[in-house]
């Protein structure tokens, strides 16, 4: 059965900031040391920690893409055929100033689409929009899609707005016409954000955020007004989606517009699940054409679980057509692959 790994990682090293050009060179983040000795990314003056999240059981040149044949190979082992790349430093507001983000943005999808090129397509990425100017990021997204990238990366609050916002409208259109999904990830959404939530265990500074996002995008009728454009919600379960559909469809019910029994799927939506999640219940709500899994592979947090996709596949208690989707044609149709 092909397999496709929604939701991985590479770690960023020195080497990512070396797609500088010109004068963005001057924007270029250093390691600078921290106090738990992994070193931190020093970025328009803040520093930012570097290797806390990492799998210690993955070589770090695995981690870090400087061996791609060494990827591939532990790829072969887990019988993963295809994994989409996230960004790791990204999935925080890392600047406010437009021209820094659009620096870092364009250097990493350069860095990130020449490790892939080699893989035979074994390897894709999400690349990275530097939506504090939207002019930029439309030409980025024009750009990454030139480079092959399979998707445009959000985190689940982006400006200090939510996903909903009209300040996002012209970015969708963009994607849609690139036919590009907006992809949003597991992350710590703006700088105000995280300095409410600094002291939580991280649920709400890194999931809470992009079930929000969900909830604003469906309800808000983003779908409709971009009736070709896909959405994938990453690295946040699936577990909840019962809860978010009966919130919706009283709201929907209430407007007189039934959100009706193919919700996801004509509103094409897309919802990375984990192994442990209640995945009998959650498809009696979602259906099967719209769940995706990913194994966080290179990370180590509550969402992370290398061996996820051969363990879903000995899952008894799902159909083994619906397994099949999960694991290979909901993906492939998410990120067009």
């Amino acid at each position: 059965m092909p397999t496709i790994d929604a939701d991985t990682h590479v770690i960023e090293t020195e080497r990512t900031w070396d797609y500088m050009e010109g004068d963005e060179a001057k924007f270029r983040p250093k390691l600078v040391p921290t106090e738990n000795g992994r070193g931190g990314w020093l970025i328009d003056g803040k520093v930012f920690s570097r290797g806390v999240n990492v799998n210690p059981d993955i070589p770090a040149e695995v981690r870090e893409m400087r061996d791609i044949e060494a990827r591939l190979k532990h790829m072969d082992e887990l019988e993963i055929d295809v994994q989409v790349l996230y960004p790791s430093l990204f999935l925080r507001a890392l600047t406010a100033h437009q021209e820094v983000e659009a620096a870092l943005c364009r250097s990493y999808n350069r860095w990130v689409s020449e490790l892939c090129r080699a893989t035979n397509g074994r390897l894709q990425w999400i690349a990275a929009a530097p939506l504090l100017n939207v002019t930029a990021a439309l030409a980025e997204a024009r750009a990454a899609k030139d480079r092959g990238a399979c998707g445009l990366f959000m985190r689940g609050i982006m400006c200090d707005k939510i996903l909903s916002d009209p300040y996002f409208h012209p970015f969708y259109e963009e994607a849609q016409k690139l036919d590009l999904p907006i992809c949003v990830h597991a992350s710590s959404g703006g700088f105000q954000w995280v300095d409410l939530f600094e002291r939580e265990s991280g649920f709400a500074k890194f999931k809470l955020a992009v079930l929000s996002a969900f909830h604003a995008i469906v309800h808000d009728g983003i779908p409709e007004r971009f009736p070709r454009l896909r959405f994938g919600f990453i690295e946040v379960r699936a577990q909840w989606l019962p809860y978010v559909h009966h919130e919706l469809a009283k709201r929907f019910e209430k407007s007189g517009t039934p959100l009706g029994k193919n919700w996801m799927q004509e509103k094409r939506l897309y919802v990375a699940c984990q192994t442990d999640d209640d995945l009998p219940y959650v498809l009696m709500y979602s259906g099967a054409d719209n769940i995706v899994i990913g194994s966080d592979y290179g990370h180590a947090d509550t969402s992370s679980e290398i061996e996820a996709l051969r363990s879903l596949k000995r899952k008894g208690e799902l159909d083994p057509d619906a397994i099949a989707k999960i694991l290979y044609a909901n993906p492939r149709a998410l990120y067009n692959l």
